[in-house]
């Protein structure tokens, strides 16, 4: 490390460290310089031009901004001079005059005003200029260019933080001004509503609609966003039990950054349709009459009762039946919207409450089969280095994701990596929004991930660029790999992967010879038959060319729901205990019987979909679901609700009463995420502490209480004092967070896991010197080409694919019921290419009838230049135009997981025909 560079700033002697501005050295030694166009936030680079921290130093003719201006050895600074006061005091008074007066600014506890007060500067001399009028067409956020001071924040938040490219600049001297796209109107323009702008605004020109940021908050809550796996720390802003906004927090996984979601998405706590009372179905009510029900007048369906009769009567029906047939007649689906805790407390008690394994959650319909490959190859079902090295990666390959959609704050950082420089490759059949950032946009025909993949592996073995050194010293079965892909050259594949041969060449060459390389995988390369398959193929072609546990390598599958990788390591998965152990070991067995002082089922659990076919056969005949929604979520959906009313007893533990608390026998009202307190893990292996910020509403309760009360109704002396406890005996259960302590959480608000004692800081990056394999080796696995369970043919022309919106998340439960969320994409709509609306007479805005083999939903078109002929896109979370009605079932025999991002379907007019509005 180079030595402080020595100088004085007003009358001491201090130093400057590598890199440190005047402003950083004087703000660390305490002295304060006003600021308005640099954020103090150490991601946003130094900009300098609104001259309001503005210095003097000896011997200089001219002031020098202090945000810029770095010190140099002898150099004698007066930050506090008469003439440096009087310079900022006077840009702050020019400033001031085009501001509205405080008493009726949109912000008036906004910085700007902070650092008016810190000078004396209450007004202006200075005539005012015209004020433009406000632009309030953002469901989210207002505009108010009479606030504008023109400091650049706003943009580089938008370009170099989020790298959305929506604001820049426009206009000449007075004239100059905020534009959004072409001088749209904020609601009208490509905005993303990530809300980094006004975060990043200093005076109350762009903030959140509403007027919400003038009001002094009561107090502030810092937790953890509650939507996807990026896990971006957050800090609520309360007034009155209610949260006015949010802001980001310099979490490691975020570093301020949020989303629409993040940001914007928390008014669903305050719904009208919050469950406050325990629900029982009235009598006579027969499930197969679910069609009736409204959701907002629940109470036709069902009677509020007390608690005491609400968990005596649901625990007594999954009793009787577990008494009669065996635990293996009962099955729970857990949730990964909840905490650690609860997902543990979850499955302890379906495996020592029901004695079965019949316990699943989401990820068997997410990355089940990435799990399943990953274990079978490398010997973990975690990711191998967190997203964030992709700014230390040279090449950067996503395929079957679409993060700027489903991973928002983690597609900036892709986005900032290729901007300074990283290849960007992009292999999807849809042309995602990232095609703007990429070096190569490889769309491949549906259904063809190993052929693409395994032409790749090709190239790599016939032109010499395997990593053999790698090979030899960290794995096993090249040889077998390398003789299966004699057939796989790109010119074969071309005709099944419809990717020309040097393209896939000029891919595999960069990926092999990158000195760092990483592999980010989403849905659409799980969700098939050959779901495993696809990621076997890629975890070859980590393996095959070295780019695994070094930083900026390694295999990431971006996870989907913000504590699927939590739920799924504290044991939410049927076929092992926490931490992966293997429920068929005895071994393990022996030791969590001993732990938790009882019998357990050796047998794997049944998983989600079979959990289904086995109540349509009678075995599965009770069931208690606790935040999840297979009567949306799950493939064939039809099929799932069919079985959910063919139960003896459900019961249904949520916030909503959604479309699957609508078949249930007894509804319990939950506790919302920043109701409670626990801890959740990323798809980075990173614990964080979220923490309650509101009262519960009515008569709801916390998970954690009702699963203790269903346990001791069901046979179980459970006495945790909360979650802090149940954490503890996690760390006893799963010596990959050993060294994780409550306390330690408190303190550091994360920790990264495998962490084996509380003085080591976790292990990003995993897998540096070999695999937790029984040889230590990591494990190459032949693939062949399996084609999807069900093609186009001449009844069913067209590919249907499944996925999120920006704006909202899983089945929509929640954010369908926040105001901002659900009035920027608030309706279904199932987007077609141009030569498909062409080919079928399709104008965009009709409403069209979307038709499978399973069933037919209706929702209006949408033009999408971005796919390839012969493929639809519907989003799932429109419980008016369930996109499950229509998806396969059928499961890939090793993850268990559905094909639901492939199947055969066929366009139709609506029944109602054109809109009646158009």
């Amino acid at each position: 490390m180079s030595d402080p560079i020595r100088f004085t700033l007003d009358g001491r002697e201090v130093g400057a460290g590598p890199g440190e501005t005047i402003w950083q050295v004087a703000e660390r030694h305490g002295t304060t310089i006003p600021h308005l166009c640099y954020s103090t936030k150490a991601r946003y680079p130094a900009d300098g031009n609104c001259r309001a921290c503005m210095v003097e130093i000896e011997g200089e003719r001219v002031l020098a901004a202090s945000c810029i201006r770095k010190p140099a050895p002898g150099m004698v600074v007066k930050s506090a001079s008469e003439r440096a006061q009087t310079a900022r005091q006077m840009v702050t008074e020019m400033l001031l005059a085009d501001q509205p007066a405080r008493a009726a600014s949109h912000d008036p506890n906004s910085h700007f005003w902070a650092m008016a007060d810190l000078q004396a500067v209450s007004e202006s001399r200075l005539p005012a200029s015209p004020r433009p009028e406000a632009d309030l067409s953002h469901p989210a956020m207002a505009v108010n260019l009479d606030a504008c001071i023109n400091c650049n924040l706003c943009i580089r938040a938008c370009r170099e933080i989020q790298v959305n490219d929506v604001i820049g600049m426009a206009g000449r001297g007075a004239h100059s001004k905020i534009v959004f796209d072409f001088d749209d109107p904020m609601g009208a323009s490509t905005c993303v509503g990530c809300g980094e702008c006004v975060q990043a605004c200093p005076t109350g020109a762009l903030m959140e609609a509403g007027g919400v940021g003038k009001q002094e908050v009561d107090r502030e809550v810092h937790s953890v966003c509650p939507y996807c796996g990026v896990g971006c720390q957050i800090t609520y802003k309360i007034k009155d039990d209610r949260i006015l906004y949010v802001d980001g927090r310099e979490g490691p996984a975020n570093l301020g950054r949020l989303c629409v979601k993040g940001r914007f998405g928390f008014d669903y706590v305050s719904s009208p349709q919050r469950l406050t009372k325990p629900l029982i179905r009235r009598d006579g009510i027969a499930k197969d009459a679910i069609a009736d029900l409204d959701p907002a007048n629940p109470l036709t369906h069902f009677r509020e009762a007390t608690w005491e009769e609400a968990l005596d009567r649901a625990a007594a029906g999954l009793r009787a039946i577990r008494d009669a047939d065996g635990g293996k007649a009962l099955a729970g689906f857990g949730s990964a919207k909840g905490s650690n805790e609860e997902a543990y407390l979850f499955q302890k008690l379906v495996r020592t409450g029901f004695g079965s394994n019949n316990v699943d959650h989401c990820t068997r319909l997410c990355h089940a089969s990435s799990v399943a490959a990953l274990m079978e190859t490398v010997g973990s079902g975690a990711v191998s280095a967190p997203f964030n090295d992709a700014e230390k990666a040279d090449v950067i390959l996503v395929i079957g994701a679409n993060p700027t959609v489903n991973h928002p704050v983690a597609a900036s950082f892709f986005k900032n990596a290729a901007k300074r420089g990283a290849k960007l490759i992009i292999i999807d059949p849809r042309g995602t929004a990232m095609r703007r950032y990429a070096t190569w946009m490889v769309q491949h025909r549906p259904g063809s991930d190993v052929a693409l993949i395994n032409s790749m592996l090709q190239v790599i073995v016939a032109e010499g660029l395997v990593d053999r050194q790698y090979v030899e010293g960290y794995t096993e079965g090249y040889a077998a790999l390398a003789e299966s892909l004699g057939d796989f050259t790109p010119e074969a594949m071309a005709a099944i992967s419809g990717v020309e041969p040097e393209t896939v060449r000029e891919v595999a060459r960069a990926f092999a010879t990158a000195k760092s390389a990483i592999i980010f995988w989403g849905m659409g390369l799980s969700q098939h038959i050959h779901g495993t398959d696809n990621a076997r193929a890629l975890i070859s072609l980590a393996l095959m060319t070295g780019q695994v546990g070094r930083p900026g390598t390694g295999l990431h599958p971006l996870r989907g729901q913000n504590n699927v990788q939590g739920a799924s390591d504290a044991g939410l998965i049927p076929m092992v205990f926490p931490d992966y152990q293997p429920v068929s070991d005895p071994a393990v067995r022996a030791r969590f019987e001993a732990m938790w002082g009882t019998e357990l089922d050796p047998e794997p659990g049944l998983t989600v979909v079979e959990i289904t076919d086995a109540v349509h056969r009678g075995v599965i005949r009770g069931m208690y679901i606790m935040g999840e929604n297979p009567a949306m979520s799950d493939p064939n959906v039809s099929h799932a609700r069919a079985a959910l009313a063919k139960l003896d007893h459900l019961v249904v533990q949520d916030l909503f009463l959604t479309e699957t608390a609508a078949f249930a026998d007894v509804v319990l009202p939950a506790s919302a995420w920043p109701e409670k307190d626990g801890t959740v893990t990323n798809t980075n292996r990173q614990v964080q502490r979220g923490r309650k910020a509101l009262p519960l509403p009515g008569e709801a309760r916390q998970d954690l209480w009702i699963i203790q009360e269903m346990a001791r109704r069901l046979g179980l002396d459970w006495h945790y004092d909360g979650p802090a406890e149940a954490f503890a005996e996690m760390r006893r259960a799963m010596p990959s967070i050993a060294g994780i302590s409550w306390e330690r959480l408190e303190r550091e608000s994360c920790v990264t896991y495998p962490c084996h004692a509380e003085d080591e800081p976790g292990e990003a990056v995993i897998f540096t010197e070999g695999f937790p394999t029984k040889s230590g080796r990591g494990r190459f696995v032949p693939t062949a080409m399996v084609p999807p369970d069900e093609r186009p043919d001449r009844d069913f022309p067209l590919v249907l694919t499944t996925g999120r919106v920006l704006e909202h998340w899983h089945t929509g439960a929640m954010t369908r019921r926040t105001r901002v969320l659900d009035a920027v994409e608030p309706e279904a709509a199932v987007e077609i290419s141009p030569s498909d609306l062409e080919r079928f007479g399709i104008d965009p805005g009709d409403r069209v009838r979307v038709v499978t083999r399973r069933g037919a939903i209706e929702l209006r078109a949408r033009f999408d230049s971005s796919l390839p002929e012969g493929m639809i896109f519907i989003p799932f979370c429109y419980a008016e135009a369930a996109a499950n009605i229509l998806t396969n079932d059928a499961l890939d025999p090793f993850g268990k997981i559905a094909e639901v991002k492939y199947c055969a379907v066929r366009l139709e007019p609506a029944t109602a025909g054109r809109d009646a509005a158009e």
